[in-house]
């Protein structure tokens, strides 16, 4: 456990380092579209579950969803996005920036959820896939209750 908080620590460090390219306005848009983009496809899943259950359509969208969890979003935090910027605005909390240990266990948990939704969702067990679901949901859960502004 100790490890994977120390590889997500790693992992925001070097994500940030990496954020130096990017205009903090344009790292806000990005972790916004990429946020949507998952939510868009959590969305997708619940309504498989709760309907007729397309496995292929679970599966694409476990997939989308893992690989932006895994994409390094941590570097969209850098330097002066913790605030709004013109018209742009962000709901972060200023705590995020603070508390990094935290926050990479927060986003080493998402990871790891995510992760498994995508492999959970190959078998087409759509039970598996509910439990999964809900776990990944409650790591999102845990960061916005702590960090995202309401």
């Amino acid at each position: 456990m100790k490890k994977a908080i120390a590889l997500g620590i790693l992992s925001l460090t070097l994500a940030t380092a990496a954020s130096a390219q990017v205009k903090p306005e344009d790292q806000i848009k990005f972790r916004q579209a990429g946020y949507s983009f998952m939510s868009w496809n959590m969305g997708k899943i619940k309504a498989n579950l709760e309907g007729e259950y397309n496995a292929q359509q679970v599966q694409a969208a476990a997939t989308a969803i893992a690989g932006i969890a895994g994409s390094g979003m941590g570097a969209l935090y850098g330097p002066g996005t913790e605030k709004d910027i013109g018209s742009l605005k962000t709901r972060v909390k200023p705590e995020f920036f603070q508390e990094m240990p935290n926050v990479g266990k927060l986003a080493t948990d998402f990871n790891n959820a995510a992760a498994n939704l995508a492999k959970v969702a190959a078998t087409g067990d759509k039970a598996a896939v509910q439990k999964a679901f809900a776990d990944t949901g409650s790591t999102c859960k845990a960061c916005h209750d702590k960090y995202r502004m309401e």
